[in-house]
């Protein structure tokens, strides 16, 4: 099965459901369309998002919408062993060849779809085994149920250990304005070196959700941001995220129907290299080195 590109935004999924915003399926339906009117087509999952309810939520809208397959990307996760929503006695992470396995199988059930277009391990285990992995992934990929593979939460060193047995396209990591640690401590490098498409979860940071003195900073520069550039601070944010070389992909999690359509303006944004810098600056709290 052939790879397809992913949108240049995705749609984050884990505020869809009975975690946060609790929509019905005729509210998902309308989402998923809102969405891909707005070109963003590629939806993020995981297992446990909803306590394991929110994919096969998604599923029966995906099933009503009768939006063809091709017409979307599919992505989701595993490895996440909950006690809510499964019989566990205590939180851990499961990456078995049977686990990997059963679970893709059960998200695909769910989703109802037959295959997923990524595979992202949710984080890394200290007892998982890249032999066991890379079979699972093989098989999968060789009985057409994933097309890609990737990471999430994976340090360089953590993903090279997996990377020597099987391929990588992807890790799912925290980058934004706010925690841009990764351009920092070569997780963005080693990616960009291997091939490796980031994307970025949270992708806004704190800027709307804390009140301290570097969102306050931010929030400030921003205003004069938005003014230069006509767009809003969200859009602004995003762009400061696309114009790293590594070509990230922001997992947007918002189910606001205005702030989905402006999200496709961070990808035509051309931020000014002095106005990239001057973000980084007001969230350090100091110049560059």
């Amino acid at each position: 099965m052939k790879t397809k590109e992913l949108s240049p935004v995705i749609a984050g999924t884990m505020n869809w459901g009975v975690w946060d915003k609790n929509l019905s399926v005729t509210e998902m339906v309308h989402l998923i369309n809102i969405c891909i009117e707005n070109k963003i087509t590629t939806f993020d999952h995981a297992d446990i998002y909803g306590g394991y309810t929110t994919e096969s939520q998604f599923g029966k809208a995906f099933g009503e919408s009768k939006i063809s397959r091709e017409k979307l990307q599919l992505i989701s996760k595993c490895g996440i062993q909950h006690t809510q929503g499964r019989p566990n006695t205590i939180k851990h992470y499961d990456y078995s060849k049977e686990y990997i396995i059963w679970s893709v199988e059960n998200s695909l059930k769910n989703l109802q779809t037959d295959y997923l277009d990524v595979l992202l391990l949710h984080r890394p285990s200290p007892l998982m085994q890249a032999d066991e992995i890379a079979e699972a992934v093989s098989q999968l990929k060789a009985e057409g149920k994933i097309v890609d593979f990737g990471v999430s939460n994976f340090t360089s060193s953590q993903t090279e250990l997996i990377r020597q047995k099987t391929e990588v396209s992807f890790n799912q990591i925290q980058f934004s304005a706010t925690h841009y640690e990764a351009m920092l401590d070569g997780s963005l490098d080693y990616m960009q070196l291997h091939q490796i498409r980031p994307m970025s979860w949270n992708p806004l940071g704190t800027v709307f959700r804390e009140d301290i003195e570097q969102t306050r900073r931010l929030k400030k520069l921003l205003v004069q941001l938005v003014e230069k550039y006509e767009v809003g601070s969200d859009t602004l944010l995003l762009a400061w995220i696309l114009k790293h070389p590594s070509k990230v992909l922001p997992v947007a999690g918002t189910v606001n129907v205005a702030r989905i359509q402006s999200l496709m303006k961070a990808v035509e944004l051309e931020l000014d290299p002095l106005d990239w810098f001057a973000i980084w600056t007001e969230s350090m709290g100091n110049k560059v080195p």
